[in-house]
């Protein structure tokens, strides 16, 4: 079980563990929140107002990766040694990210139902474990986090969203984060053809817990929607265009988005969109 964390507040917790920029540290302050306020140790204020300490970047990151634009990402190609461990070092990255984004969310969100920051608190905690997996299983071929380029697509749009709860329910969990749900069966099949089985199981756990994120992702962004009195078949289109969202393009994986909350007329609709 990791230490239990410094303070009693889990957006505070969940503030530190953003600000830190070693990764394994920050691991451990992530799965410590988890268990923490499992255990009662920390508690809930949806009021307070959590400050972001001086100079303190957001999100804490090291120095490596270095961090380029998307279309600057070189091709990976898995059955050659150092293109496989490149793409393995792709998803180590957006599990990485993806710790961030679920503890911005914690801290940086008031007045919500503290259902909101318990949910968003597991996330980090599996995001921190999935990154691990990944980066003991790069260890174990050679490689370490911060040997290949990085882009920050996802960070980059947590930014866009911070002033806007259901903007960030909508354009990172439900778009960003659900198109892990349709990439992932081909990124496993490649790993699995070039004989890396343990990189394939890894991406069936990981595929496993992202259908429970993005399924977080639809409920409060659908309650956000109920609280806004935006409808949630026409409000997701309409943010995307205000925040300039990727368009998402198929394959969908349509049975793992189902089982993520979409419903079957708002996949018509995306497939329509195409």
């Amino acid at each position: 079980m990791s230490a239990p964390i410094s303070s009693s507040s889990a957006r505070q917790a969940a503030l530190a563990a953003l600000i830190e920029p070693d990764p394994a540290h920050k691991v451990k302050l992530a799965l410590a929140l988890r268990d923490d306020l499992h255990q009662g140790r920390v508690s809930i204020d949806p009021t307070s107002c959590v400050q972001t300490p001086p100079n303190a970047a957001l999100p804490g990151r090291p120095e490596k990766p270095e961090l380029i634009p998307a279309q600057q990402m070189p091709r990976r190609n898995p059955r050659d040694p150092k293109g496989h461990a490149a793409l393995l070092h792709s998803i180590a990255h957006i599990e990485f990210n993806a710790i961030n984004l679920a503890l911005d969310a914690v801290w940086r969100f008031q007045n919500l139902p503290e259902d909101f920051y318990r949910d968003w608190i597991r996330v980090a905690a599996e995001e921190a474990e999935h990154f691990t997996l990944l980066r003991n299983h790069l260890r174990g071929i050679g490689a370490e986090y911060g040997d290949f380029p990085a882009h920050n697509g996802l960070w980059d749009m947590a930014e866009k969203t911070a002033g806007e709860v259901l903007a960030r329910m909508a354009l990172v969990p439900r778009t960003l984060e659900a198109r892990g749900l349709d990439v992932n069966p081909s990124i496993r099949a490649k790993l699995a053809a070039a004989g890396d089985a343990r990189g394939a199981e890894i991406l069936d756990r990981i595929l496993a817990d992202e259908i429970g994120h993005v399924a977080i992702g639809n409920r409060w962004y659908h309650w956000a929607c109920t609280q806004t009195g935006r409808n949630p078949l026409t409000a997701h289109d309409e943010l995307a265009a205000a925040f300039d969202a990727p368009r998402i393009k198929p394959p969908f994986n349509r049975d793992a988005r189902l089982q993520a909350g979409f419903s079957t007329e708002e996949l018509a609709q995306l497939e329509r969109a195409i």
